[in-house]
């Protein structure tokens, strides 16, 4: 039974975050000697296993050199694990602007496809996530999106029903996965659109009224990344 709170459970990348960086894969291919294509092709047949944390970067990166019949040494592993992770890093300041604004009416959570040791370094490069209600990565609690086991940790990680949830990601089939849980969803194209779903989801609550949230600055937000 849903209880009267209200929790936005974030996605990251595609949302929050940008994508991986245009061109960032060529360059690791180039680095490794190996055709682009086929590097791109291993790099995501292999990724699965390392974002729901059941494998380590160098178990990753090692099973992605064989595949390619490159050689496999522990300098070569950690150039590429440091130049993906830097691929990943890019936020949406706009984005970030909001999310924060929310924590005013709202709990507010995350719930993220990434690798444990990606997952570390976007905490230290991003300290606003330290201030949210809950925050769930793959690679940390051993299931990726969209296996249904995500959606319930958040659940039982903040004691609330899955009906007290509205998910938000970039990916439709995230976003059923999550509503087959019983979470509400939103599937994320822009911020003004989301902005106005949030709104509306919040005024259904009696216990929010009908707060709303004034977005005029941040919509406008001068550091908006792309």
């Amino acid at each position: 039974m849903p209880t009267d709170r209200r929790i936005v459970l974030f996605d990251l990348f595609g949302v929050i975050a940008l994508h991986q960086r245009p061109g960032a894969l060529a360059e690791m291919a180039a680095r490794c000697n190996a055709p682009a294509d086929a590097f791109a092709d291993t790099y995501w047949a292999y990724r699965l296993p390392y974002d729901a944390g059941q494998c380590s970067a160098s178990e990753y990166w090692t099973a992605v050199l064989r595949s390619l019949s490159l050689p496999v040494d522990a300098d070569r592993i950690e150039e590429l694990r440091l130049a993906d992770i830097d691929s990943w890093s890019r936020v949406d300041d706009r984005m970030v602007a909001y999310v924060q604004s929310l924590r005013d009416v709202a709990e507010v959570a995350l719930l993220s496809n990434i690798p444990s040791d990606h997952a570390d370094a976007f905490l230290a490069a991003q300290p606003w996530l330290h201030n949210l209600d809950h925050v769930a990565f793959s690679g940390k609690i051993n299931a990726a999106k969209p296996d249904p086991a995500a959606f319930h940790h958040c659940a039982v990680a903040m004691q609330a029903a899955p009906a007290d949830f509205l998910f938000v990601d970039d990916r439709e089939e995230n976003v059923r996965a999550a509503q087959t849980t019983g979470m509400n969803g939103h599937v994320f194209t822009q911020l003004d659109e989301l902005a106005a779903a949030i709104d509306a989801w919040l005024q259904t609550s009696t216990a929010h009224g009908t707060a709303e949230l004034d977005l005029s600055g941040i919509l406008e937000f001068p550091g908006a990344a792309a």
